[in-house]
């Protein structure tokens, strides 16, 4: 595999070798999300369901209240940001680096993962809670 730097363009050349073919395939990806984080950027979006669960932003660090005794405060890395719209009960993380947003957002949503039975908690824009019957077979008798 090569890589050749023409102009202001990087190109990448399959080598002959099946080894080249399978890093070629694999470095490919990982340099086109470079430049589009760096020209557009990534951003993942986390709903904020409950009663009394709410998020704010303290200069660039976000204070969830997320039902605990205490506010969780998380400090982004370098090259993340975090923003919440207060109305839509939203928190967004934005940044450059794909794998980075994906991990911060990873670690907001454990702060208070969405629970099966009332689908509390914080979770990803449009993701699928499978939701438990509760006690319904109890109740039958």
């Amino acid at each position: 595999m090569l890589f050749r730097m023409l102009r202001s363009c990087v190109c990448l050349c399959k080598g002959l070798l099946h080894i080249h073919q399978v890093l070629f395939h694999y470095s490919f990806p990982i340099l086109a999300n470079m430049i589009l984080g760096v020209s557009a950027g990534f951003e993942r979006v986390l709903e904020i369901e409950g009663v009394g669960y709410r998020a704010e932003m303290n200069g660039k660090n976000l204070i969830l209240h997320m039902g605990f005794s205490h506010p969780v405060e998380m400090q982004p890395p370098s090259g993340i940001s975090f923003d919440v719209d207060q109305k839509a009960r939203q928190v967004f993380v934005r940044g450059f680096d794909k794998e980075l947003v994906g991990q911060i957002a990873a670690n907001v949503r454990n702060v208070r993962p969405p629970e099966p039975y009332h689908g509390k908690g914080l979770h990803y824009l449009g993701e699928k809670i499978r939701r438990k019957a509760g006690k319904a077979g109890k109740a039958a008798n």
